[in-house]
């Protein structure tokens, strides 16, 4: 299996902002992989949401991100980034995930520096920077026992305030601070969520040389967007249905066209395999094959 480490690092040393594609399921990635995206990414709150029904507030493990996150990685050629959330509670646990995160195949991901349990109703806070900066660092050792690249995006919650729901204070110099510091202990990119109106000044005062990440929107001298939502559009969708469904016993346009499904789920390579064995052993094939 290629480097996807190295694929993500080579993509950000380029310089040119690009978008990173949003999936959450193996189907998905293919189509982001499809539809011609360089890089793939699983939020944390897509995967607990569509795969396990329950909220990203430090409920859904990371052993339960990484079941999905190496379903999604092993079907892709492209790089993927998944939501690493707080990597759990000690350095041990950052060391021991991300060697699994690396592991199975995955790129690269990014860790927070909120306390759990976050995006909760506690009111929480964030970890001391010396705390994160050890996180940091033992998932970057974690990187080089491996000997494989993989790209660290430091999450920083600074900016993302209490009463908006994160566990910051608003304070943009304690924001420049934390950055620097979490680039010092080792991460390659910085990702500030969730207000696209302080990106610019960020950047400005972290200066060229520390790239910075954005999620759902892209902005001028940031390294790339990392898009999520495409589960509530799938969940909104599916409700939508079964409503119908259950309403009138029919749903308009329950069957789409889809040509492309065949493509994505390797149906001709495995009807190939299948024709093949067909003929070759005096069984009868047909042109077609089931819808």
């Amino acid at each position: 299996m290629a480097n996807m480490g190295k694929k993500l690092r080579d993509l950000i040393e380029k310089g040119e902002h690009f978008v990173v594609g949003d999936t959450f399921s193996a189907i998905t990635g293919r189509i982001v992989e499809y539809a011609g995206f360089p890089a793939a990414y699983l939020g944390g709150h897509a995967c607990s949401a569509f795969h396990y029904a329950v909220p990203d507030n430090g409920v859904f493990s990371q052993v339960e991100q990484i079941e999905q996150a190496s379903r999604i990685a092993n079907v892709i050629n492209i790089p993927l980034i998944a939501d690493a959330d707080t990597l759990g509670e000690t350095v041990a646990d950052a060391y021991h995930f991300t060697r699994r995160y690396i592991q199975q195949g995955i790129a690269g991901f990014h860790v927070e520096d909120e306390r759990n349990p976050k995006h909760s109703k506690h009111v929480n806070g964030l970890w001391s920077i010396e705390d994160q900066q050890a996180r940091i660092d033992a998932a970057r050792r974690a990187q080089r026992d491996s000997g494989q690249d993989f790209v660290i995006i430091a999450r920083c919650d600074e900016l993302y305030s209490s009463e908006m729901g994160g566990g910051g204070t608003g304070s943009m110099d304690e924001a420049v601070k934390r950055g620097r510091a979490y680039m010092e202990a080792g991460a390659d990119v910085l990702f500030y969520p969730p207000r696209p109106d302080f990106v610019p000044e960020l950047v400005k005062r972290l200066g060229a040389n520390i790239p910075v990440s954005t999620m759902g929107f892209s902005l001028p001298d940031t390294a790339f967007n990392m898009h999520t939502g495409g589960w509530a559009v799938a969940a909104v969708n599916h409700l939508k249905m079964a409503r119908e469904l259950m309403e009138t016993g029919q749903v308009t346009g329950a069957f789409p066209e889809f040509p492309e499904k065949y493509a994505l789920i390797d149906h001709p390579l495995y009807d190939g395999l299948i024709e093949e064995w067909a003929a070759g052993t005096g069984r009868a094939t047909r042109p077609n094959h089931a819808p």
